[in-house]
């Protein structure tokens, strides 16, 4: 006799069943073919289902078939979520940061307006999980910030070769030394030097970041290396009229002063006299040498090209758009050099040493010492990472192509984040497509130049 009868003790209770959305379909479709009956006997659901499913085809047929339920999809807030989308993408298209926080406190603040009260909206608090539903309703996700300043450009791979056939062609004619072939940039920085993150405790609204209010104000760090690993002498372009005179600069290092901090014509000659032609090995004899660099206007002007001829330097100017790719500075050094200055930025923060101003406020640091910053740290970069950087952009690699699988090698510890996509071997002795570019011949002058296209 079964125990159950006859007693008010119910059977075990039976276990809720979830559903794929592709399997709904499937039940809705029969249930089109014959009847809801059917349907609900041979794929064992109940009716009621089956009639549910039915009315909501339209939106099962929207969502993937291998999800089971379309929880977050809805909610009590669509004016106010609404009206907070449209303020996210116009922050976005204006560039601006958008945070998790800050929407939830956007939305907070909408909250409070009348228009977007409803019944079921009394307690709103805008919580962590609201935000995260939120974002997946209108398709949201938190992203890295990528280089807005530059787009590879879609013939890409035909640039790259080009610029790697002009290298190789230069080098089997001049038969340079790795000491002669070299790479300058210039890079920005600023006073302030805050990460964008920071640790704090669970739970805490507000993050703040005490700097003393020069996230803005910058200078010009010009850096340049050679492919054996040499690092030449670092040049700081501040923005000022002058440099004072009672100010002790830090050696094995150039301080300049410009009027918007920027590097020039005037500049640039002298850094080519100074820097490049003063280079270990170069002031023993006039050598051929081989200079990469981008195509800023003030390394292409005609008095430049005149200067770097008569010093038998040989200028390799970077195509526009692909010093993330073939600028070594770019692809592996400056990176480690910005986190170095950082660190040194930090300590000197938390350590206590910032003056203050007359009216209480953080004193930015002297121009002597973030000289020595920038020299300290430019020092701490190991001479086998600028080589690797050289053999990664394909400049220094052997002539006999037994180092090419150095350009498509990554190592994320060195801030090394670029990476070529190109197969084809840049050591072949074909050579057309560069000449058939820009016309370069065995007979054509050897200080001819790579000026991009």
């Amino acid at each position: 006799m079964d125990p159950n009868i006859g007693t008010s003790n119910p059977g075990p209770k039976q276990k809720r069943r979830s559903y794929e959305a592709g399997l709904k379909l499937k039940v809705v479709s029969r249930a089109e073919e014959s009847n809801n009956s059917i349907a609900s006997r041979e794929f064992s659901v109940d009716e009621k289902q089956v009639r549910e499913w039915r009315k909501m085809k339209a939106d099962l047929e929207k969502i993937p078939k291998a999800k089971k339920a379309r929880r977050g999809l809805t909610t009590s807030y669509g004016a106010l979520e609404t009206e907070l989308h449209k303020w996210v993408m116009e922050c976005r298209q204006n560039g601006y940061c958008v945070t998790r926080m800050g929407i939830r406190l956007r939305a907070l603040q909408m909250a409070k307006d009348d228009k977007f009260k409803a019944p079921g909206t009394e307690n709103f608090v805008a919580s962590a999980g609201w935000c995260t539903r939120f974002m997946n309703r209108f398709a949201l996700c938190l992203r890295q910030r990528t280089k807005i300043s530059q787009k590879l450009p879609k013939d890409l791979d035909e640039k790259v070769m080009s610029f790697h056939s002009f290298i190789i062609k230069q080098r089997r004619i001049h038969n340079y030394d790795l000491g002669d072939i070299g790479n300058m940039d210039e890079t920005p920085m600023t006073f302030d030097l805050p990460s964008n993150r920071t640790v704090a405790s669970l739970g805490d609204k507000t993050i703040l970041l005490r700097t003393t209010g020069n996230e803005k104000n910058h200078f010009t760090v010009v850096l340049s290396c050679l492919a054996n690993g040499t690092k030449l002498r670092p040049v700081i372009i501040f923005k000022r009229k002058t440099l004072p005179k009672k100010v002790k600069f830090p050696p094995r290092i150039i301080v300049r002063a410009h009027i918007k901090g920027w590097m020039d014509e005037d500049r640039t000659k002298k850094w080519l006299e100074e820097i490049w032609n003063g280079r270990p090995g170069a002031t023993l004899k006039k050598k051929p040498s081989l200079l990469v660099w981008d195509m800023f206007r003030a390394h292409t002007s005609d008095d430049i090209k005149k200067l770097a001829k008569s010093s038998q330097v040989t200028l390799a100017v970077i195509p526009g758009g692909l010093t993330s790719v073939l600028q070594p500075l770019d692809v592996c050094l400056n990176k480690p050099f910005k986190d170095r200055v950082r660190k040194m930025w930090h300590e000197w923060m938390s350590s206590g040493q910032a003056r203050l101003t007359k009216v209480g406020n953080l004193r930015k640091p002297d121009i002597e010492l973030i000289a020595q910053w920038v020299r300290d740290a430019w020092e701490e970069i190991p001479e086998d990472l600028v080589q690797r950087a050289f053999k990664k952009c394909g400049i220094s690699n052997a002539m006999d192509g037994s180092e090419d699988s150095a350009l498509y090698e990554n190592d994320s510890s060195d801030g090394d984040d670029c990476e070529l996509s190109d197969d084809d071997n840049v050591y072949a002795d074909n050579l057309t497509p560069a000449e058939a570019l820009f016309g370069h011949t065995d007979d054509e002058e050897e200080n001819s130049s790579f000026e991009g296209f």
